[in-house]
């Protein structure tokens, strides 16, 4: 049965064969909406402030498979006039994966990631205009992240030599054979000259550098590294200082929250990152921090802020970050004084901006492209019912340089803020219409849940089929995605509050949201149904063993026995900020949040989803709660 028409049927929709057929009709009208969105993935601004350079996801077909990928534009960054591609595709390669383009402080080259005839990440330099591309690297493993230095005459990036994956546990495993092992392919800060030769391995062998800056002087680098597996020791990372010329490691601070975007100021006194509990690397939100250079304790320069901080840069100030924050359902363009700290909103709006993006779905660590100057800027902007464009202006007066997507209309009806209170605060979420609202007719609704649970249901334009919301929406269902305690968007309280109690408050949040929305929107109470992915699969598993509100749900990637989950994944480290302990010194809590403690209850149809080489969450979860529902009918 294919999957839409499974999941009306698990609501009990009763589809006649005319309805059937304008299911049929909303989901090819949604797929071809979706295949007709040219997502854009980056934004890089000369800092001149003249040209700029984005990312755009193509679709192109090799050995007959269609794939996706990322090429590189080169545009007037005032009226998007004079587009060339930027590319060091070998043909008959092209179009290849190209992507992380940075712009050396002069203006004249422009490095980023290529991918060679053997399909392997090598680090390209082009001239301003393009027209001389040449490939400085022959790497044997992923490299990304290419960034100059100040003098312009060398070329840092990220390099794990040898590995036969993309480093992260977002990305498949390989799979298990044999003996395992404990090899461990660490990613190095490794620099190369601008024309190229034998790159440098910096740092000790076993550390594994997450993030990097290069200091105003070139001399040092600030990273956020670990030692150990990259993959699974991120949680732990520290800040270290590297010496560019010999590659030696000075420890410079161990926060006690997870931390991002380590970021030198202008005149190399001080370094500031975001910290904050964080479920996932690269999927940022906290308080702003900053240490000085020369060492000591790290401050944080946002207490109490009503929101998270997702990217931060200096740009050239000793004392004034430019920081992008998620705040309740919008974005907020903010400059904040590290001395006084103060904050002035410079744009705020219920869209999303980046400069990149993680995997499409959230910004990356950049949120805003600025010149030099600071006068002019460029980024991608969208929302959920407008698709992407590259805009640039002074900060939050953009225009759009792009009409990417000039022809791509809404998929959904309207997504409107809906904002309640659980427990006596306040939360936050969006209601996503279908595409027509008839009165005095009730709809089925369903609730979807996001992962993280660090991370936010955030105002991005539906891009893919994987974008089941958007789907249902478009075939006739409203869609309520909440952004209960443990979210970002409400600052470091609110995104702490779901510790030692997952499952519990969050899920109180999600029904008294369900009932706010019940009281405004046209909903039929009979038909509601739950979904959601990764840490939303474990309250879509929990949901349905603690109340029979949902008449169908869809577990995608769940976790259903918190304490199975802990000895089974690869990256157990995540856990302990959140639970306090390992699960070997104290199972109780592990027990008390698990959904199989409470099987029994469980009544609702579920669809199960899940990947067999996901390192986050195992299959085997999956099969638990399978078998287990199995077993009680």
């Amino acid at each position: 049965m294919e999957f839409r028409n499974a999941f009306a049927w698990l609501l009990g929709l009763g589809l006649t064969a005319a309805g059937a057929q304008a299911q049929e009709t909303a989901a090819a009208h949604f797929l071809e909406g979706v295949s007709g969105v040219r997502p854009l993935s980056e934004v890089a601004l000369a800092p001149d402030g003249r040209r700029l350079v984005y990312g755009l996801t193509e679709i192109t077909r090799r050995d007959d498979t269609e794939m996706s990928v990322s090429a590189l534009w080169l545009i007037d960054a005032h009226d998007g006039s004079g587009k060339t591609r930027l590319t060091a595709c070998p043909p008959p390669a092209e179009p290849c994966e190209e992507h992380g383009a940075a712009w050396s402080a002069d203006g004249r080259h422009i490095a980023f990631v290529t991918t060679d005839a053997k399909g392997q990440t090598q680090i390209a330099v082009a001239s301003a205009d393009a027209r001389e591309v040449h490939v400085i690297t022959n790497a044997q493993g992923p490299v990304d992240v290419p960034r100059f230095a100040p003098d312009g005459a060398r070329i840092a990036f990220l390099y794990a030599k040898g590995a036969p994956r993309t480093p992260g546990p977002l990305h498949p495993l390989a799979r298990d054979a044999g003996v395992l092992s404990s090899t461990v392919y660490e990613q190095r800060l490794t620099v190369i000259g601008l024309e190229g030769g034998e790159p440098r391995l910096l740092g000790p062998d076993d550390l594994n550098v997450y993030e990097y800056d290069w200091a105003p002087d070139g001399q040092r680098f600030v990273v956020s590294a670990a030692h150990g597996s990259g993959d699974d020791n991120w949680w732990l990372a520290e800040l270290d200082l590297i010496d560019a010329a010999s590659g030696a490691l000075l420890p410079l601070a161990k926060p006690n929250v997870q931390i991002a975007s380590p970021r030198w100021s202008g005149d190399g006194a001080r370094i500031a990152f975001i910290g904050g509990l964080m479920s996932d690397e690269s999927i940022t939100g906290g308080d702003l921090y900053v240490v000085p250079a020369a060492g000591g304790m790290p401050e944080d320069i946002t207490p109490g802020l009503a929101a998270s901080v997702q990217t931060i840069t200096w740009n050239g100030s000793k004392s004034r970050i430019i920081a992008t924050e998620f705040a309740a359902g919008e974005v907020v363009l903010a400059s904040i004084e590290a001395d006084g700290k103060r904050q002035r909103e410079l744009w705020r709006g219920p869209q999303m901006i980046w400069g990149n993006s993680v995997d499409g779905f959230t910004p990356g660590d950049v949120g805003i492209a600025l010149s030099r100057s600071g006068n002019w800027s460029a980024v991608i902007r969208q929302s959920y019912t407008s698709p992407p464009e590259v805009e640039t202006g002074p900060p939050g007066w953009w225009h759009a340089v792009t009409h990417l997507n000039a022809q791509v209309k809404p998929l959904t009806g309207k997504a409107l803020q809906v904002r309640w209170m659980s427990d006596g605060k306040p939360v936050q979420g969006m209601l996503i219409e279908p595409p027509s609202v008839v009165t005095g007719q009730r709809y089925p609704l369903i609730v979807k849940v996001h992962g993280g649970p660090a991370s936010a249901a955030y105002p991005i334009f539906p891009s893919s089929p994987t974008d089941v919301d958007a789907a249902f929406a478009a075939a006739g269902y409203f869609v309520f995605r909440p952004n209960p305690r443990g979210s970002y968007g409400q600052g470091e309280a609110f995104t702490k509050a779901n510790v030692k109690d997952f499952g519990y408050g969050d899920l109180r949040d999600i029904l008294s949201g369900l009932d706010a929305v019940e009281r405004t929107a046209p909903i039929d109470a009979a038909r509601i149904g739950i979904e959601g992915w990764s840490y939303g699969g474990y309250m879509t598993m929990w949901a349905i063993t603690q109340t029979d509100r949902f008449k169908a749900a869809i577990a995608g990637a769940g976790i259903c026995d918190w304490l199975s989950y802990y000895g089974t994944n690869n990256i157990d480290t995540w856990m302990l900020p959140y639970f306090g302990a390992s699960v070997y010194e104290d199972p109780k809590v592990y027990e008390r949040s698990s959904p199989l403690t409470f099987i029994k209850n469980a009544h609702t149809p579920t669809l199960i989803l899940a990947g067999d080489r996901d390192a986050e969450v195992p299959i085997s979860q999956s099969y638990e709660f399978w078998n287990a529902l199995r077993r009680h009918g």
